[in-house]
């Protein structure tokens, strides 16, 4: 493998590793209905997201720049890599305009939880919107991930 792809599948690794356990501790979190623990793991998974997601995002973006560059890939028509980065662009939108909203939203209605000593209807609506656009926002790149590895158009 050359140096720019093992960065790549580095940044990969972190991104999707990160939103997929980030949604499980979150889900296990609010199961066991205790405002506390869901206190922390919702504070918890936004620090995890700029400690991991973060990161694996600008070593995707940076090594697929290079790798595209280097290859001398088209960046226009319709292929897997057009598809690839408007579908990145896309989880980007979502992320960026609703989840992290949404994450601070619920960790403040979590924090009200606390105090009242059970899950508030706010931290609830807020969840229950982070949970669908945050299923688009790992779908997403699941489909770009198909379409890296097959570059099947």
């Amino acid at each position: 493998m050359t140096g720019w792809l093992v960065v790549h599948f580095i940044g990969v690794l972190l991104f999707l590793g990160n939103i997929i356990t980030a949604a499980f501790w979150k889900v296990r979190a609010e199961i066991g209905k205790n405002p506390t623990v869901i206190h922390s793991t919702v504070r918890n998974v936004m620090v995890a997201d700029y400690v991991f997601t973060v990161p694996g995002l600008l070593l995707i973006i940076v090594s697929g720049v290079s790798m595209a560059v280097q290859a001398k890939l088209p960046m226009y028509g319709l292929n897997w890599l057009t598809v690839s980065l408007l579908l990145f662009a896309v989880t980007g939108l979502i992320w960026l305009t609703l989840l992290i909203p949404l994450q601070r939203a619920m960790i403040r209605h979590s924090a009200a939880s606390v105090e009242k000593g059970a899950v508030t209807s706010a931290y609830r609506r807020a969840s229950r919107l982070w949970d669908i656009f945050g299923i688009a926002a790992t779908l997403l790149p699941l489909v770009i991930l198909y379409f890296m590895v097959s570059k099947n158009f």
